[in-house]
């Protein structure tokens, strides 16, 4: 027989903060396309260029610091 063992709050906790890295490395891949189609423009958008890199350091960030 097979009994069901609820998760402790520490295996929560590390389950919660993958799912959390996983949506912030999809964010930063986004990103990153998003930077690479603005480049390839003929005449790209410096202030939106500007936005969409900070954006993704501050998700670099938020990555690293997990």
């Amino acid at each position: 027989m097979f009994y069901f063992t609820p998760p402790t709050a520490k295996q929560e906790d590390a389950t919660m903060q993958s799912a959390h890295l996983n949506a912030l490395e999809a964010k930063h891949a986004t990103l990153d396309r998003q930077i690479a189609a603005e480049t390839q423009r003929p005449s790209p958008d410096q202030s939106l260029l500007s936005s969409l890199k900070k954006r993704k350091l501050m998700v670099k960030q938020e990555m690293t610091a997990l």
